[in-house]
């Protein structure tokens, strides 16, 4: 053999060992058995906390039969009130509640629906002794990759659970009221890749420290293919519900929105070629946001700040991320001639 190949050949070992290929050596064995035991702890870790969030919330998460459509709640208090999209309950008044720990039906009525956010409040006529009611989390603590879990009735299939994570927040979303949507749009939604199938509709979207980050409302659809999207869902945040049901609870009603608007009603206008490009004022009542800043029926909004507007839709999603009180810069166009005005937002 030629001496340089020789001495060669205790390198190329030496070489290969530090590349890793010296899982099969006695030396490598135990740092190797030492990995799969961390990586086996972790799995068994994150199972028992996927565990340990299903045994604390699913307690708390009842399925609603409407009549018509059957959907999911979350018990809001232990006087017997559970939050739930307003789509779930539609135009019924009374219902029955079937909670996760048993198979006992119970009776609820509506205390009150608020279709501009989806939301509403049953209230069981009869509150069973040791209903558990959820705790709500921070939605300002939400964070993308964050693991959730969405706990309802998909399909009629009480106490189900699906996993996934926080694939975005801050979504500003418009529901199809032709699909028994409310017609809402609704800003500030945590997406989310956890299964979210007819039936999850106001359930909950759980993280693992069992806090309730927001209530499962719809999918995204796909018009290629003519249905939902998979792993593209949107749940209402937390703060959101909230907001509404205690006031729902306290006074029976939504007083204050914290929903921003320009107080206008208006409809869609199309261009000669049947092109939206525009929202007309139809009414603009004395004292509203737009009336104040000199807005009148008849003009045609164009833009709020750099979004431009073409559809009532998309005014509503231009607002929906908006505040009372926010002042946006609103373009349209009045006898063919655009200008701009300075709005301080009003309050739906």
């Amino acid at each position: 053999m030629d001496a340089r190949f020789a001495r060669l050949i205790p390198l190329l070992c030496v070489a290969a060992l530090t590349a890793g290929c010296s899982a099969g050596t006695p030396a490598a064995r135990p740092a190797a058995a030492t990995a799969r035991a961390v990586a086996q702890r972790a799995a068994t870790d994150l199972e028992s906390a996927y565990r340990a969030t299903i045994k604390d919330v699913l307690p708390s998460v009842v399925q609603i039969d409407a009549g018509s459509s059957v959907g999911s709640g979350i018990v809001y208090d232990d006087k017997g009130h559970i939050v739930t999209n307003a789509h779930v309950v539609g135009a019924e008044r009374t219902f029955k509640v079937t909670v996760a720990t048993g198979e006992q039906v119970l009776g609820a009525r509506l205390v009150s629906s608020y279709p501009e956010q989806d939301l509403a409040v049953i209230r069981l006529d009869d509150p069973p002794a040791g209903l558990r009611p959820a705790t709500f989390g921070d939605s300002s603590e939400v964070a993308v990759g964050q693991i959730v879990l969405a706990m309802g009735s998909p399909l009629g299939l009480s106490s189900s659970v699906t996993q996934g994570i926080v694939s975005a927040t801050g979504r500003t979303v418009s529901e199809g009221a032709r699909d028994g949507g409310t017609g809402a749009t609704i800003g500030n939604m945590v997406q989310t890749s956890a299964a979210i199938n007819p039936g999850n509709s106001g359930g909950a979207l759980v993280n693992l420290d069992s806090e309730v980050i927001g209530i499962p409302t719809l999918a995204a659809a796909d018009p290629n293919l003519g249905g939902t999207a998979p792993g593209i869902g949107f749940a209402i945040p937390a703060s959101m519900v909230k907001t509404v049901a205690d006031q729902i609870v306290n006074t029976g009603k939504v007083t204050d929105s914290g929903r921003a608007a320009l107080n206008v009603s208006g409809r869609t206008v199309l261009t000669d070629d049947y092109r939206p490009a525009g929202v007309a004022v139809v009414d603009a009542p004395a004292g509203g946001a737009a009336a104040k800043a000199g807005i009148r029926p008849g003009d045609i909004i164009t833009g709020v700040d750099d979004t431009q507007i073409t559809t009532i839709t998309s005014l509503l999603e231009a607002l929906a991320s908006k505040k009372p009180g926010d002042q946006v810069s609103v373009t349209y166009e009045r006898d063919g001639r655009s200008s701009t005005a300075t709005v301080t937002l009003g309050e739906i």
